[in-house]
């Protein structure tokens, strides 16, 4: 797959004037909480961790840069036990675009509460998919891989196997690192769990929803509205199946995190009769936003 299959105005070939990476990544790191008087190791961390993400080469695939996938990573220092020891939650998004026009969809959207990692200034960033390293590049490329088996999902139906496979890998090597990383405890959401969803093959509809949704749905929008509405609902209705079996799923979760402002703008037009099946759906998938959900039935 490549993301040259559309950009802005329609279909374009890729160019091999400008070579690109895959992730076009930035960082914030707010350390309010630790109330630390020195701002340069952190500073420090927003240039080498946005560097580790957006210059190393993640795929064996050719991006131009036009192609790169937008994503942003804002941490927030919860803890600070030692000059070079961190506590942190890491806020996670990646877009993608969609055909005929300049609207970027949120693609990802996902909370990371439990990171631990050490940190000096200038400290180099190795990273290598078949053995733990360090928490740091462990997490980074971990969500490099999951932002892009989603983008590569949304383009071609599960062509995101192997992305996060890696990732996958990469939660293997790091099971005795503790938090986060196991499926013990009673925290779901976390990265052991966001992994295993994708893999499980009950979740695949989940998976063929997010290319439904996007190339089917979103990338007709400009040329097909209502029949781009029919794509959205009908890949609501398959993750609906699989919420069934799994209604705590934190890839559904994580959808729903990404979309829900989404849906909502798409569904308050069109025939009524699918307004009130999409809000029918919505409400059943996801019943904690069913007050938002209203919107699209007044």
């Amino acid at each position: 797959m490549k993301r040259s299959i559309l950009i802005a105005a329609g279909l374009i070939f890729l160019s091999y004037w400008g070579v690109a990476q895959e992730l076009n990544a930035t960082v914030r790191v707010n350390y309010q909480n630790v109330g630390s008087t020195g701002t340069s190791v952190f500073e420090d961390m927003e240039t080498a961790f946005s560097q580790f993400l957006s210059n190393r080469k993640w795929t064996d695939d050719t991006y131009a840069p036009e192609e790169r996938i937008n994503c942003n990573l804002i941490i927030t220092i919860d803890q600070m036990p030692s000059v070079s020891d961190f506590t942190a939650t890491v806020q996670i998004q990646s877009s993608r675009p969609t055909y005929g026009s300049s609207y970027e969809t949120l693609l990802f959207n996902f909370a990371d509460r439990d990171w631990t990692f050490r940190y000096v200034e200038d400290q180099p960033l190795n990273f290598n998919a078949n053995t733990f390293t360090d928490n740091i590049t462990s997490l980074l490329a971990y969500y490099a891989y999951i932002i892009l088996g989603l983008d590569y999902d949304s383009f071609s139906e599960l062509g995101g196997q192997k992305y996060f496979e890696t990732a996958q890998q990469i939660v293997v090597n790091a099971q005795q690192q503790g938090g986060g990383w196991d499926q013990f405890g009673g925290n779901r959401r976390n990265r052991y769990w966001l992994v295993e969803n994708m893999i499980n093959p009950q979740m695949r509809p989940v998976r063929e929803a997010l290319y439904n949704y996007h190339r089917l749905g979103l990338d007709q929008f400009a040329d097909k509205e209502e029949d781009a509405r029919k794509s959205i609902l009908e890949s609501l209705q398959g993750m609906q199946e699989v919420s069934k079996l799994f209604p705590q799923s934190i890839a559904i979760i994580a959808f729903f995190d990404a979309k829900n402002d989404e849906l909502i703008s798409v569904f308050t037009k069109g025939d009524i009769s699918a307004r009130r099946e999409a809000y029918n759906t919505l409400v059943a998938i996801n019943p904690s936003e069913t007050d938002k959900y209203q919107a699209i039935i007044k």
